[in-house]
C-alpha cells in the first residue's frame, strides 16, 4: 500500500507541531530544574546561617550588590520579577526591540543564575515569577525555529510559555490558564486558547512525570462552615487586601522613580543602594529569627501543619523583606514570598477566631494578601485552591479574593504587574513619555530599572 506523500503546506504544519511539543516538554523540563537549584541554593545559605546567624550581615549585602552590578553590566532586561517583562512583550504597539532584549536566551539564562544567586545570599524571593519569564522565552524562540505566524509570536506562543511557566512551577495546571487570561492578557483571544490549553498540559505532563502528583503546601480537609465562621473571610479579605494594596503602591512608587535626594542617590548609585537593601535584609532576617530569608515555601508550609515555632511577627517581617528585596533591583519573583507572608497574616487573623480551624484562617489569608498585591482574584483562589488540594474551601477563598481585590483598589488603584509592564515599556522606549525622576542618560531605563 503507497502511502499518501504530505504537501509542503502539511510538512510545515507539522513541523510546528513537533517544535511546539519540544517546546512544551521544554518548559516543564527548565521549571524543574530551575527549582531543583533554588532549593539547593537555598538550602546552602540556611547552611551559612548554622555557622553564626550574623553571616548574612556581610554576606547578604555583599550578595545583592554582585547580582545588581552583573545584572546591569551583562543582563540588562532580566531584572525584577519577570511577570511585567513578559507582559511587555504583548504590547502590540511595541517593535520586536523589546522582545528580543527580554525574551533572548542570553537574557533568559541570566534570569536563572542571577535569580538563584539571590536564594544563595538570603534574598526574599521567588522562582515562580521569573519561571513565566523563562517559559515566555523558551517558546518564543521555539516559535521562531519553527517559522509561526508574526501573530502566534507576539501572542499565543508567549502566553502559552508564561502559562506553562505558572503551572510547572507550582504543579497547578488550572491556575496557568487561568494566569494566562486574567494576569498576562487582558483581551484574551479564543484563537490562543489551544495554544495555551495544550502547552500548560504537556509542561504539566512533564512536570507529573518526574515529580509524581504532589500538592505545593500539601493537602488539608479542613472546611469553613457557612454562617458566623465567615466573619473571618471578611476580615482577612480586608486586611490581606489593603496590605496587599499597600505592597503593591510603594513598588509602584519606587519604580516609577522617587524624586529628591534619595532617588538621585538611587539612581546614581545603584549597587551601593543594592548593598544598603541587602544589609537590611539581614536585619530583618536576624529579627525574625531567620525565617524570613528565601521563598518562605518552608515557612508556609510549616504554618499549614501546625507548627508553632515561628514568631507572631513572620508575616509583616516576610512583607518587608520581601518589599526591600525586590526595590533593590535584583532578579527574583514575588509569589512564593507574598504566599508566605500571607500564611503569616493568616496565622495571626487566627488567634481572634478560635471557632474556625487554623488551616483555614491561614490558607484564606494566603488568597487575600495574594489577590491584594495582584489584583487578580480569580488567579489567587485558583492557584492556592490546588495547591492545598482543597475543593471545600473554594466559596470562601473566592470571597476573600474578592473583596481584598476591593479593598487593594483603595490603596492601588491600578494592578501591579501590569502597570510595572507600563513602566517598562516606557523606560524602554526614548519616543515615548518619560517617567519623573527617570534617568535619560542610562539605557537601562535609569534607577529603578525592573
Amino acid at each position: 500500500m503507497k502511502l499518501p506523500l504530505l504537501d509542503e503546506e502539511s510538512i510545515l504544519v507539522w513541523k510546528r507541531r513537533l517544535v511546539f511539543g519540544i517546546g512544551a516538554v521544554s518548559v516543564g523540563l527548565a521549571a524543574i530544574l530551575f527549582a531543583i537549584v533554588c532549593e539547593w541554593a537555598n538550602g546552602m545559605f540556611h547552611k551559612m546561617l548554622t555557622i553564626s546567624p550574623y553571616l548574612p550581615l556581610v554576606l547578604t549585602p555583599l550578595g545583592l550588590a554582585l547580582i545588581v552590578y552583573l545584572t546591569r553590566k551583562y543582563f540588562p532586561g532580566a531584572q525584577g520579577s519577570g511577570i511585567p517583562q513578559a507582559i511587555a512583550t504583548l504590547d502590540p504597539n511595541e517593535s520586536d526591540e523589546i522582545r528580543k532584549q527580554v525574551l533572548s536566551l542570553r537574557v533568559t539564562l541570566g534570569k536563572v543564575v542571577l535569580a538563584v544567586m539571590g536564594f544563595l545570599f538570603g534574598a526574599s524571593v521567588g522562582r515562580e515569577g521569573p519561571t513565566v519569564q523563562i517559559g515566555a522565552s523558551i517558546m518564543h524562540n521555539m516559535g521562531k525555529l519553527a517559522r509561526f505566524p508574526q501573530h502566534d509570536v507576539e501572542k499565543g506562543l508567549i502566553l502559552a510559555g508564561a502559562a506553562a511557566g505558572v503551572a510547572a512551577a507550582f504543579n497547578t495546571p488550572l491556575a496557568g490558564i487561568v494566569f494566562a487570561i486574567e494576569e498576562m492578557s487582558r483581551s484574551f483571544e479564543e484563537h490562543n486558547s489551544t495554544t495555551i490549553l495544550m502547552t500548560v498540559l504537556i509542561a504539566g505532563i512533564t512536570s507529573l512525570a518526574l515529580l509524581g502528583n504532589y500538592s505545593y503546601f500539601g493537602r488539608t480537609s479542613e472546611t469553613l462552615a457557612f454562617g458566623s465562621e465567615w466573619n473571618v473571610v471578611i476580615v482577612c479579605g480586608i486586611l490581606g487586601g489593603l496590605l496587599g494594596g499597600g505592597f503593591s503602591r510603594i513598588l509602584i512608587e519606587v519604580n516609577k522613580g522617587l524624586v529628591g535626594r534619595l532617588g538621585a542617590w538611587m539612581r546614581a548609585k545603584p549597587v551601593t543602594f543594592a548593598a544598603v537593601c541587602g544589609l537590611a535584609v539581614a536585619l530583618v532576617g536576624l529579627a525574625s529569627g531567620g525565617s524570613t530569608y528565601g521563598s518562605g515555601y518552608n515557612e508556609a508550609r510549616s504554618l499549614l501543619d501546625g507548627n508553632d515555632a515561628l514568631p507572631e511577627s513572620f508575616g509583616l517581617l516576610k512583607m518587608v523583606a520581601t518589599t526591600i528585596s525586590y526595590i533593590s533591583g535584583i532578579p527574583g519573583g514575588i509569589m512564593a514570598p507574598t504566599l508566605s507572608a500571607g500564611a503569616g497574616l493568616g496565622a495571626n487573623i487566627a488567634h481572634f477566631f478560635t471557632s474556625v480551624p487554623v488551616g483555614a484562617t491561614i490558607i484564606l489569608g494566603m488568597v487575600a494578601y495574594f489577590s491584594g498585591v495582584t489584583q487578580a482574584p480569580i488567579t489567587a483562589f485558583v492557584i492556592v485552591m490546588e495547591m492545598r488540594d482543597n475543593h471545600e474551601m473554594i466559596l470562601p477563598l473566592m470571597a476573600a479574593a474578592f473583596i481584598a481585590k476591593v479593598c487593594s483598589r483603595l490603596v492601588c488603584p491600578t494592578p501591579l504587574f501590569l502597570t510595572m509592564s507600563k513602566n517598562f515599556i516606557s523606560k524602554q522606549s526614548p519616543s515615548k513619555p518619560r517617567t519623573p525622576g527617570q534617568d535619560d542618560g542610562d539605557k537601562t531605563g535609569g534607577y529603578p530599572y525592573w
